[in-house]
């Protein structure tokens, strides 16, 4: 009987699931559908795991931060946009912004809200290659360079973009006026406008991406909570495809609009406000000349 038997190397039964998730954001079932069962944690929180908490940390990090992304819109692009003008839209902004200013709010809807949603993305993604290295034993660093990372969808690759152009323009109109001034009371859309008009090139053009990303990595994260993405699309094969289509081009319709939108009032009011004269043209001349490697060219 041992002569017919046959010695094999051993190998995985089946594919990883953590290597066929197409998004390292999102898990592979809808909100609507069934969720898998529970599985044990080395946490020890309700028996869940931690990829469990690490979504569902960027599905409620992400509820908190689009109420304040929508006041903020319709500060600096929607009123501009009504008003033309700087001076008017500037009031409206120094009305509501104590609102999300505050010492609470500013914390709770702004920062935390921010940080978890970026950090739990980022840990999310080591944590699945983690668990890829373990199902297949790779142990020693070479094994693990032989493995291949888990797959970025389109909004997550988004998310990576949009990070350091996020906290970018926080430096530039909160932390930056905090940190030389004690404070950002003189900062308004006239800063905003004034930094386009001494580098239009610059602020346009980082401008431009930083709303393109925001807007498409919004509507299809938005997208993907309400169980809209075209990958969600549940009906016979020739449906299927119609379906996908459609809702293809229904976020990616309402992205544009979005974008468009906000480019209107953001770029098209405000980034063409002009520069700032006198005292206050020079004060935020100093603001900006604080600004790491790009302050120079103020």
């Amino acid at each position: 009987m041992d002569d017919n038997m046959q010695e094999l190397d051993p190998s995985p039964i089946a594919e990883s699931p953590v290597a066929n998730e197409k998004d390292s954001y999102f898990p592979l079932h809808s909100p609507s559908s069934p969720s898998p069962p529970a599985r044990s944690s080395s946490l020890g929180l309700s028996g869940h795991s931690l990829t469990w908490w690490l979504l569902r940390s960027q599905r409620y990090s992400s509820y908190a931060f689009t109420a304040f992304l929508t006041a903020h819109i319709t500060n600096v692009s929607l009123i501009p946009l009504l008003t033309r003008s700087l001076p008017a839209s500037d009031t409206y902004l120094l009305l509501t912004r104590p609102y999300y200013q505050s010492p609470l709010a500013e914390p709770l809807l702004v920062i935390a809200p921010l940080a978890v949603h970026i950090l739990s993305g980022v840990t999310l993604r080591l944590h699945r290659r983690r668990q890829t290295a373990l199902r297949y034993g790779a142990e020693s660093r070479a094994d693990r360079r032989t493995l291949a990372w888990p797959k970025l969808s389109g909004t997550s690759a988004l998310g990576y973009v949009l990070a350091p152009l996020v906290l970018g323009h926080a430096f530039v109109n909160r932390v930056l006026p905090l940190w030389v001034e004690g404070g950002s009371s003189s900062v308004g859309l006239q800063y905003v406008a004034h930094g386009f008009a001494k580098d239009p090139w610059v602020a346009g053009v980082g401008y431009a991406v930083f709303v393109a990303a925001g807007s498409w990595h919004v509507v299809w994260g938005w997208g993907k909570w309400l169980g809209w993405t075209p990958e969600e699309v549940g009906w016979e094969e020739e449906e299927r495809e119609r379906g996908k289509r459609r809702r293809w081009w229904l976020l990616n319709g309402v992205a544009a609009l979005v974008a468009g939108v906000w480019m209107a009032g953001g770029l098209g009011v405000v980034g063409r406000g002009g520069e700032m004269s006198g005292w206050l043209g020079r004060q935020y001349d100093g603001l900006y000349r604080r600004i790491p490697v790009l302050g120079r060219r103020y």
